[in-house]
């Protein structure tokens, strides 16, 4: 499978809890702080949940 970066590039203030619990689960805390996963279907969801709030890269 390919791999993604997922970058948080917004905060977390006044975003649902469901969001705030994703990004988590994502492994993100800070801004700028950014975790590099398997681009499986369930992984991609939850991007595409808070979609607004991290930008997503390939990587090779």
């Amino acid at each position: 499978m390919a791999k993604i970066r997922v970058r948080l590039v917004k905060s977390l203030i006044r975003c649902l809890p469901r969001h705030r619990a994703t990004v988590r689960a994502l492994g993100l805390r800070k801004i700028g702080s950014y975790n590099d996963l398997e681009a499986n279907p369930s992984v991609m969801g939850m991007v595409r949940a808070v979609a607004h709030l991290v930008s997503v890269e390939e990587i090779a």
